[in-house]
């Protein structure tokens, strides 16, 4: 329908009637012309996405949806969740086989119902060939079998947030690149009243991040490459015994803490460390209250474990279009559209570092050298190990991080519930049951 339609505007009769026509249906004819996808006749969409974190973000997300409602017509409804809700939301959706026609979802959770979504294969590859390709990260979060289950949008970083003027008077001049080291700076922080604090609750982004990355950086993983199940291993035992020495210096309650909780301690100076999106950052420079912690802030990669290399997870997000969806070609002439440079630029540009690129163009956006803060951030989509490290992704990958294995295994074993031991036997027999 797209050549049929570049065929008749390049008519000189259709030319010279449109000259003649409402602006409006001018801009959107244009619009219609310059896409690959075109919407059906009388097509409305229904996004499903998770609760933004930077207002600039969401802004120019919605921006983006009301040019793409000018250009083509197609009326565009959006819902918002909180991070843990988008999830079950999702999956109800994608079985019952109603609700919203798309969802900005979470790692791989659109393996956990392959069968229910839309093929977006030739979308995906059209935007990899105009865009510089996908990161690889990124990429497999999308991609099944050789073919696109879901489009990459972004990994949103994960840093080390902490006050400067706190760091130092711990007796650190510069932040410890080591875990060694790190723990010696929260052990010294605890003894200056000025805690750290990181999520062991059932914490989407937050939690899973922190303790993917210590399992990591001590050499441990849930699953060999044939999927093999390895999370019991000294290596393992190791991280355990880390987070253990690294719970015993953070602020109380931390194992019941969600995505917000490390956000409000940190900006109520209840922490003085932790890990998050630049978001905490933007969120301090927002309200006079912390202006004056804001200029304090700095932010690093996370410490370097035993295996001598920065190994982290980053917080991988897709959208994926449900086969109950009315309109696939709207809702693909509508992904087309929020990936064209201008859309996704000023989306970048609106997220301020919060949301890193899954196209490789994209990465020269002026954001990421604007502030020093951001540096950390810039390179999440580049560097991000995906979660069902070593095995490739799939389904198995998707119920492991949906039911929280990883996080409940170091939350029972910090907290005492169960012995080191019994913790990673626990978490042992729960992957087993999603790798049979």
């Amino acid at each position: 329908m797209s050549i049929d339609r570049r065929r008749l505007l390049q008519g000189g009769a259709v030319v010279a009637a449109a000259a003649m026509l409402p602006t409006p249906f001018l801009r959107r004819a244009s619009a219609q012309a310059a896409m690959t996808f075109t919407p059906e006749e009388g097509a409305s969409l229904r996004l499903l996405r998770w609760v933004p974190f930077v207002v600039g973000e969401e802004q120019a997300w919605n921006d983006n949806t009301k040019a793409f409602t000018e250009a083509t017509g197609v009326q565009v409804r959006i819902d918002q969740e909180s991070w843990e809700d988008v999830r079950p939301k999702a999956a109800v959706a994608a079985n019952v086989g109603s609700g919203p026609d798309m969802v900005m979802s979470w790692f791989d959770d659109p393996f956990q119902y392959p069968d229910k979504l839309v093929d977006v294969t030739d979308l995906c590859t059209m935007l990899g060939e105009k865009n510089g390709g996908w990161f690889d990260g990124l990429r497999g979060y999308g991609e099944q079998d050789g073919k696109f289950i879901s489009t990459p949008l972004c990994a949103i970083g994960n840093a080390v947030c902490y006050r400067d003027s706190h760091v130092k008077a711990a007796g650190f001049d510069t932040f410890p690149t080591t875990t060694d080291d790190f723990l010696k700076l929260c052990t010294a922080l605890k003894e200056k009243g000025t805690p750290a604090g990181f999520p062991f609750g059932k914490a989407v982004g937050d939690g899973s991040n922190f303790v993917h990355w210590m399992l990591w950086s001590h050499g441990g993983q849930t699953v060999t490459e044939a999927g093999e199940v390895a999370i019991n291993s000294p290596e393992t035992v190791a991280a355990i015994e880390y987070a253990k020495a690294l719970y015993a210096t953070f602020i109380p309650g931390t194992e019941s803490w969600l995505d917000i909780n490390n956000n409000r301690a940190f900006l109520s100076g209840d922490i003085s460390l932790t890990a998050n999106g630049v978001s905490l950052y933007y969120a301090a420079m927002k309200d006079d209250a912390t202006k004056e912690l804001a200029a304090d802030i700095r932010t690093a990669v996370l410490p370097i474990g035993p295996v001598g290399k920065s190994i982290e997870l980053h917080q991988a997000s897709t959208i994926s279009i449900f086969q109950h969806c009315k309109f696939p070609n709207a809702a693909k002439a509508y992904l087309e559209w929020m990936y064209q440079p201008d859309q996704m630029n000023a989306w970048i540009q609106g997220a301020s570092a919060y949301c890193c690129p899954a196209l490789k163009d994209f990465v020269n956006n002026p954001v990421w050298t604007s502030n020093p803060i951001h540096e950390p951030y810039s390179k999440a989509s580049a560097s991000l190990r995906p979660n069902g490290y070593a095995a490739p992704l799939g389904p198995a990958s998707a119920g492991v991080m949906a039911d929280y294995v990883l996080v409940d295994m170091f939350a029972e074993a910090v907290t005492g519930q169960r012995s080191t031991e019994d913790a990673i036997r626990n978490a042992e027999r729960r992957i087993a049951r999603y790798y049979r």
